[in-house]
């Protein structure tokens, strides 16, 4: 069964910053907790690997299917891997030069309903991609403002 969570969230940081944050996946494992690495493996394809639950390590082949600079980024994953996943992410420059992002996932648990009774037992996605929303949100403001930021520092 897929889950689908949309989340928004207002960053303090100019939209180019935040776009090109997102936009590099290999900075992923600077805020998503779970994922462990990211590899840039062909134009616009990328290798994910992440810690899944009941300590698991999971991976994946995706796919960039939009990269609108400055507006939106979009991808998919490959046929094959642990993990089914789509995605897009619009950004919108505020009048303050703030960012709002919308993050829209699609995620297909792995195991089946094994794998989904476990992923809302122990890692519900939906307080998940809140939690990588805002390290992300941390992140991008240090970067923006010249700080350090590490997610679990």
């Amino acid at each position: 069964m897929a889950d689908q969570v949309t989340r928004s969230l207002t960053i303090n940081a100019p939209i180019e910053t935040v776009y090109q944050i997102w936009a590099n996946f290999e900075t992923f494992p600077h805020f998503m907790q779970n994922i462990e690495r990211v590899i840039k493996t062909g134009d616009g394809l990328s290798h994910w690997v992440m810690r899944g639950p009941l300590g698991t390590q999971l991976s994946w082949d995706a796919r960039t299917t939009r990269l609108d600079e400055n507006e939106r980024v979009a991808w998919n994953s490959l046929d094959g891997g642990d993990i089914k996943t789509s995605g897009q992410v619009i950004f919108h420059e505020n009048s303050d030069g703030s960012t709002e992002i919308t993050v829209t996932l699609l995620y297909v648990p792995p195991f089946g309903k094994l794998g989904d009774a476990a992923a809302h037992l122990f890692d519900n996605p939906e307080q998940k991609l809140e939690e990588d929303l805002r390290n992300f949100q941390r992140y991008a403001e240090s970067q923006h403002s010249g700080r350090s930021y590490e997610v679990g520092a």
